[in-house]
């Protein structure tokens, strides 16, 4: 089988990696004020190169700074959207594992004024990991559009700021499309929307309560779908769009169950994407049965290799799951990542570095043995 020479490639990753203890420790000095921002700029410099080169080494082609630069896979970037601050009130948001239940506390969104980026976001992140690259391929991942609406729904909308609805979404798509069309004047031709709305739509439980809240959740993946196409619908020719649908990583806690038939159809066929990364790491996700509305062109990066456990999975176990998804989708469409990042918020999963490179290692051999 011909090699993938444009992204998502046959052995990929979500993202975000364990953050390092020197860069655990420069973050707590900042927030003590014992360093200032440069230092803490340096210690993050210094951790996305060892980062970069973590990920070189394990034979990957595409590499991230990790998002070593965030607290958070999505509101870093979030709160730096002009018109959008945080809200007067704390959101809960649940998470399980087997064993047993959590909570992940932040402030609530507020949309306050028009939508609009007033600034590259993380387009100095960018440019110094494109820096490091080499031969590698820079990949940024920013959260989708959908993410700013689906933590805090109608209610954080200020209604004299948006009387019509629909302005809201026409603004917040706008700053979107000028995000995507600067970071590709910097040079990023690998982009990755992180959503996990597309993949909680497919828990009845997740749907219920945005009915709770005034939403249609029959049909809102629908308008997520067009305005994620509308925040995309100027991109540059030579950039590669992916699209990351995870039911929530925190601490190897999950929020979300349910496998993607509730979506998939639309997701596959009107998302203007060209790769989808899945995760599907236990029974949590489903079956693969949805993967037979995948259309030619596209590619669905099957995330088989879990960033909850640091056991690792056996080459032939993950052979079969992938040999079973080419049951519904061409092996050609497929590739092989893990679920999720390793780490979407700074804490990072229950996972030690040496079971990251693992892990890591263990994707490009099998997809090397897979497809060649």
């Amino acid at each position: 089988m011909e090699p993938r020479t444009i992204p998502p490639f046959r052995a990929d990753h979500v993202g975000s990696l364990l953050r390092p203890p020197e860069l655990l420790a420069a973050r707590a000095d900042y927030t003590a004020g014992k360093i200032g921002a440069e230092g803490l700029r340096a210690a993050e410099d210094a951790a996305i190169a060892s980062a970069v080169a973590l990920q070189q080494d394990a034979g990957l082609k595409s590499i991230t700074d990790g998002e070593f630069r965030r607290t958070s896979w999505h509101m870093d970037f979030i709160y730096q959207l002009g018109g959008i601050e945080p809200g007067s009130e704390s959101l809960q948001v649940s998470f399980k594992n087997a064993a047993g239940e959590t909570s992940f506390s932040s402030a609530a969104l507020h949309v306050a004024g028009p939508v609009r980026l007033e600034h590259t976001i993380f387009g100095d992140a960018f440019s110094y990991l494109a820096s490091l690259a080499g031969d590698s391929l820079p990949k940024m991942t920013i959260p989708s559009p959908s993410m700013v609406h689906y933590r805090g729904g109608p209610a954080m909308i200020d209604p004299v700021v948006y009387p019509d609805p629909e302005q809201f979404w026409a603004d917040l798509s706008a700053a979107y499309a000028e995000q995507v069309r600067r970071l590709g004047a910097l040079g990023c031709r690998y982009l990755q929307l992180d959503d996990t709305s597309l993949a909680y739509l497919n828990d009845p439980a997740q749907r219920a309560m945005l009915s709770e809240r005034g939403d249609d959740a029959e049909h809102q993946h629908l308008r997520y779908i067009r305005q994620m196409n509308a925040a995309l619908a100027g991109r540059p020719q030579a950039m590669v769009v992916t699209t990351h649908a995870c039911r929530g990583n925190f601490r190897s806690y999950w929020a979300a169950e349910g496998g993607y038939d509730f979506v998939a159809e639309a997701l596959f066929n009107e998302l203007d994407v060209d790769g989808f990364f899945l995760e599907y790491d236990d029974e949590r996700s489903g079956g693969f049965e949805p993967l037979r509305f995948l259309p030619k062109g596209k590619v669905v990066v099957l995330g088989l290799v879990t960033t909850k456990r640091g056991e690792l999975e056996s080459k032939d176990a993950l052979k079969a799951r992938i040999d079973e998804a080419a049951r519904f989708a061409p092996l050609e469409q497929l590739c092989l990542s893990p679920q999720c990042g390793f780490s979407s918020t700074v804490e990072g999963n229950k996972i030690t570095v040496e079971e990251e490179i693992a892990k890591l290692r263990l994707i490009v051999e099998v997809a090397e043995e897979v497809w060649g």
